[in-house]
């Protein structure tokens, strides 16, 4: 019995002891654990760093193959495009002057007549009755004068009788004086009947020349674009809604109207050439000058209007068609141009990059131009630069580069 509770003391003992040792025995292998943990980071922090080193130097140390090309200074003018809408030189709307029925067309979309041929007439018969009463009326006002001239013929001759009877006393003095106003009054009928023959004159003009428009006469050399009448057709010469009968166009020499920008304003002058181009006409380019401009910039678009004459005697071209018109600006100072392969694009901007005696400098530019294949720089880049074409995506300031094959050094300066 004794031997048992001894042997459950000692176990009590034991489960004592181990209890105690629990919590230190956890906090060992928990020590341990970090102290594992902060080496296996100490070392993979210097194994990135070793790294970072590694790919430091790898960068520093590495040469770049690039290709290189030098930049190109020119003062040959610039060739710009713009399109443009190719007008008549003359075009106008014939509306009818006098009021009727068309009697005759002699023309039709398409004909080509000139400056006087008659182009349709107008049946107008109560304007001929008009200037047939007109020209009747004129005859009985020109009967009238010759009355009046009688009248007062006849009242001055009496005047002067009377007068002398009125001195010498055998009339009375009423008498004279009635004479007299007659004779004055017959002067005054005949000053009206004279302004009546006048102004009846200036009415049979009027109507002679409305009578003349019953003819409708070609105003300029050129075709008729439109028609609007047929014979039949009642027009009228309503001045707010007269009614239009052809349009004409004078093609022989057209127009053509562009808005050159303000950048390129200041180079351009009347009298240079300028070449058309039409998308339906690949194989040909029309030589035209540059007849006039507005002198003045639109408020808008700040762009100056400019007119292009161009020949068409042939008849080559035709009125409303579109075209391209390309003119060649003048410099006002030489420029440098980079191809396009060499420009940087990115968050900062536009860049080139140059090669410096075998290290890369990135230069960003100014860009005055760009016409797809050229960018023309305005500034940050000088006329004897080597740029690099292509630049590597890694390409960064101060790396060195090396060329691939021999350098595109020609120097093309077109200092002209």
């Amino acid at each position: 019995m004794r031997d048992e509770i001894d042997a459950a003391k000692a176990a009590k003992l034991k489960e004592d002891e181990r209890r105690r040792r629990g919590p230190w025995l956890f906090g060992i292998g928990t020590a341990v654990l970090v102290v594992a943990l902060v080496g296996y980071g100490a070392w993979g922090h210097a194994q990135r760093r070793a790294a970072a080193l590694d790919t430091l130097n790898e960068q520093e140390n590495m040469v770049a193959h690039v290709r290189t090309a030098q930049v190109k200074v020119t003062s040959a003018p610039r060739i710009l495009s713009f399109p443009g809408n190719i007008q008549a030189f003359d075009s106008a709307i014939i509306y009818a002057r006098a009021t009727g029925y068309i009697a005759t067309r002699n023309v039709d979309i398409g004909t080509k007549v000139k400056a006087g041929d008659v182009l349709a007439v107008i049946a107008a018969p109560d304007l001929d009755q008009q200037l047939v009463q007109a020209r009747a009326q004129l005859v009985q006002l020109e009967a009238s004068i010759n009355q009046a001239r009688a009248n007062q013929d006849l009242a001055q001759r009496t005047n002067v009788r009377t007068t002398q009877l009125v001195e010498q006393g055998w009339q009375s003095k009423q008498q004279g004086d009635q004479d007299r106003l007659t004779a004055d009054a017959q002067n005054a009928a005949l000053g009206v009947a004279q302004a009546n023959y006048k102004a009846q004159q200036a009415q049979v003009s009027r109507l002679e020349e409305l009578t003349g428009f019953e003819k409708v006469i070609a105003p300029f050399n050129g075709v008729i674009s439109q028609r609007e009448i047929d014979v039949g057709s009642l027009v009228s010469a309503d001045v707010s809604t007269g009614t239009p009968l052809f349009s004409i166009v004078h093609s022989d020499v057209l127009r053509i109207q562009i808005y050159v920008p303000q950048d390129s304003a200041f180079g351009v002058k009347d009298g240079e050439s300028a070449d058309v181009l039409v998308p339906e006409i690949p194989d040909r380019v029309f030589h035209g000058i540059v007849a006039r401009n507005a002198s003045a910039l639109q408020p808008g678009t700040r762009t100056l209007l400019t007119e292009v004459d161009v020949d068409n005697k042939d008849g080559s071209l035709l009125s409303g068609v579109y075209c391209t018109v390309r003119l060649a600006i003048p410099r006002p100072q030489p420029v440098i141009s980079v191809p396009t392969q060499a420009v940087i694009f990115d968050k900062t901007g536009l860049s080139v990059a140059v090669d410096e005696y075998g290290v890369a400098r990135i230069r960003h530019i100014d860009v005055l131009a760009d016409n797809g294949a050229e960018v023309e720089v305005r500034a940050g880049l000088n006329p004897d630069d080597q740029i690099i074409l292509n630049p590597p995506i890694g390409l960064v300031d101060g790396m060195r580069v090396s060329t691939t094959e021999p350098s595109e050094r020609q120097v093309t300066q077109n200092v002209q």
